[in-house]
């Protein structure tokens, strides 16, 4: 009976070092898998998107009218200053 618990006990012990560190390597992917959920998710809110090939990075849509309305500010704004300099050189 003593030789029996006698293999038993390190076999109990190997058992229980094995589960402790297969919990502790399961911890481990359970956390990156948060930190890469939370990356993938904070980056797609930057329009980053991580897919197999690669990474893809979408543009922020600009409604056409509002673009025209920039574009036709700074067109105006630089012809107003090029026109200010001319009547000072004048």
């Amino acid at each position: 009976m003593a030789s029996t618990l006698g293999q038993i006990i390190p076999l109990i012990i190997a058992i229980a070092l094995l589960s402790g560190c297969g919990w502790v390597l399961y911890q481990i992917y359970l956390s990156f898998t948060k930190m890469r959920e939370t990356a993938s998710e904070r980056m797609g809110r930057k329009n980053v998107v991580f897919t197999k090939d690669g990474v893809r990075v979408g543009i922020k849509q600009m409604q056409n009218e509002k673009y025209v309305d920039k574009t036709q500010s700074y067109v105006v704004k630089a012809w107003n200053l090029g026109t200010a300099q001319r009547d000072e050189e004048m």
